[in-house]
């Protein structure tokens, strides 16, 4: 198993389309055995989900997400835990640990725009995960 985390300074990142890194570990035996940090190199947004299918991740913690970016990781067969905040190694653990506390519904709200979330793309700025 291959789990990533959205990250920032050890935390988990609010805002899966505008994280700049992921912190993967790899699981075995309900066991971490490694762990490294990657670089999105600017990709954003729905790329993520092919850049997390490319580093064999079969699973992602984040907090919120925008429903594009839901779909593209079902569709690559990317297990989805968002809502989660906190540490990024205590989130991982708690998942091993079956007490990860995330929200099935989380999404998308941190752009700022007032009345706006990633499921509304009426603002005219960008797609979220689209």
């Amino acid at each position: 198993m291959r789990i990533a985390v959205t990250y920032q300074d050890g935390s988990v990142f609010p805002h899966f389309g505008h994280t700049a890194q992921f912190k993967l570990y790899d699981v075995e035996n309900g066991q971490v055995t490694g762990s490294q940090v990657v670089s999105t190199n600017g990709q954003g947004h729905g790329a993520l989900a092919a850049l997390l299918g490319q580093l064999h991740a079969d699973t992602l913690i984040c907090g919120g997400i925008g429903g594009g970016a839901q779909a593209a990781l079902a569709a690559a067969g990317i297990r989805l835990y968002g809502g989660v905040s906190g540490s990024a190694d205590a989130a991982v653990q708690a998942l091993l640990d079956g007490t990860l506390a995330y929200d099935p519904a989380a999404h998308c709200d941190h752009h700022g725009h007032e009345g706006h979330s990633c499921g509304e793309h009426s603002c005219g700025h960008h797609t979220c995960g689209q």
